[in-house]
């Protein structure tokens, strides 16, 4: 029985690239231990890590978004958060420390990729509970591989996707080995969709003890994502409605009882979850887009000037100040999520009545129930601006809104973003069809690696 080497990883936030060998992942082997049983597999899947979340630990990547603001940054920008938000062309152009995003993704493509050279060959299990490791090792590549093509390749146009570079796809867990090239972004879909349908049949039916990992629902959860962001709004709906239907999950009511415990592991409306702790300062404008009764706002941001919105930077989204059992911060799929994904699929359709029922099904746990109206419409464009706008009041800070705002942008539906200093004065923009709409490759990454091509 060959033993599979494994080599321990030093935390994703502060590993570093090494010399001697390929530095593409930008990891660092630390000690070494052998992967035999199916029990090491298991508890492998269950590393700390691979449950975090985009952005992790505070949502950094939610600074690219329009909903997020800095009044406290420093000019020039300098910290990488700072450089994040103003969507610099680098973030960091320090050789020894891991890129934001880029790392932290290839950082966990390498513990995946572990599993899946390694668990054929384990000991202590049946052929169904090796197969059931198998997929959820290729469900969670997959989901990482979604990220990393949506951060570093294009939004997703049919008519280009076939020769718009995306990432590399790498499926060996030998960081020595030689980087291979970028994929387009039409071959990065294709595999990760080919990945999850491969995996779900193997996949375990429920994981409600624990939803960090697999489960049918969360494979058909983070198809319904990946063919949403592909444009592919049929299919997207298919599969959200696949996710609906095949999982425990159920929504929380905002009118009644909230969660005790912070746990994101059990929390009833995650999916597939993976966590970030909520902190964030918002914008007044995204604010003031509240309804007066809609009890987001005061049980998910803190607010020092009595949340009369008037104080710039005096607003943050950070739920662990106003209900402490909602602190962590969903960045994988939930019910919520998924029934936006109908209502808008719906709703480009035109299958109105279908939109505003899954519409209602969100919103009615979000409005004081005393007040609450139901959204009615027989407008298409109506019911699709209502349905972005919940998106956007429901999604803010869950890593989603980025990604939003390239697919809307490539609708014309985005306006110039802003970026201003603690005086006011614009110190960025961000215009419509901006080529900051695509992040550079890391220069760490490119200095190991010479022949990457760059993003434009």
């Amino acid at each position: 029985m060959k033993n599979i080497k494994y080599t321990v990883i030093l935390p994703i936030f502060c590993c570093v690239a090494l010399a001697a060998c390929d530095k593409y992942l930008n990891v660092t082997p630390k000690g070494k231990t052998l992967l035999t049983t199916l029990s090491n597999y298991d508890q492998w899947l269950d590393d700390p890590f691979l449950s975090s979340g985009l952005g992790a630990p505070a949502g950094t990547f939610d600074l690219l978004t329009d909903n997020a603001d800095l009044p406290s940054i420093s000019t020039p920008p300098v910290l990488q958060g700072e450089l994040v938000y103003t969507w610099g062309d680098q973030f960091s152009v320090d050789l020894s420390v891991a890129p934001f995003f880029w790392g932290p993704h290839y950082a966990n493509i390498n513990k995946f990729n572990t599993v899946l050279a390694g668990i054929d060959n384990a000991t202590g299990g049946t052929a169904d509970q090796i197969k059931s490791i198998k997929a959820e090792a290729l469900l969670g590549r997959a989901f990482e591989y979604f990220y990393l093509v949506n951060e570093y390749g294009k939004e997703y146009d049919s008519a280009t996707a076939g020769t718009d570079p995306g990432v590399p796809f790498v499926t060996s867990n030998d960081v020595s080995q030689t980087v291979p090239a970028r994929s387009t972004v039409s071959e990065i879909y294709s595999k990760i969709i080919t990945d999850i349908n491969t995996a779900i049949p193997d996949l375990p039916l429920d994981n409600s003890g624990n939803r960090y990992r697999g489960s049918v629902a969360a494979g058909y959860s983070v198809l319904a994502r990946i063919y949403f962001y592909a444009g592919d709004y049929a299919d997207a709906e298919k599969n959200a409605l696949l996710a609906l239907q095949n999982t425990r999950a159920a929504m929380i009511d905002f009118n009644g009882a909230l969660p005790t415990t912070s746990l994101l592991s059990t929390q009833a409306d995650v999916i597939y979850g993976r966590m970030i702790l909520g902190d964030i300062i918002t914008t007044l404008d995204f604010m003031r887009s509240f309804a007066s009764n809609d009890l987001r706002v005061r049980k998910l941001y803190y607010s020092t000037d009595g949340y009369t919105f008037v104080t710039r930077g005096a607003t943050l989204f950070i739920p662990a100040y106003t209900t402490p059992g909602l602190q962590y911060v969903n960045t994988g799929t939930s019910i919520q999520e998924m029934r936006l994904i109908v209502a808008e699929c719906a709703a480009r359709s035109n299958d109105l009545a279908a939109a505003l029922q899954q519409l209602d099904g969100v919103r009615k746990y979000r409005f004081a129930s005393a007040s609450y109206l139901p959204y009615q419409s027989n407008n298409r464009d109506s019911v699709l601006g209502e349905v972005l706008m919940e998106r956007n009041h429901e999604l803010p800070f869950c890593g989603l809104r980025w990604f939003d705002m390239r697919r809307l942008d490539r609708e014309n539906r985005m306006d110039t973003v802003y970026r201003y200093d603690g005086n006011g004065n614009v110190i960025a923009t961000l215009p419509p069809h901006s080529a900051r709409y695509t992040l550079q490759i890391p220069v760490q990454v490119l200095k190991f690696n010479p022949d990457m091509v760059q993003n434009q």
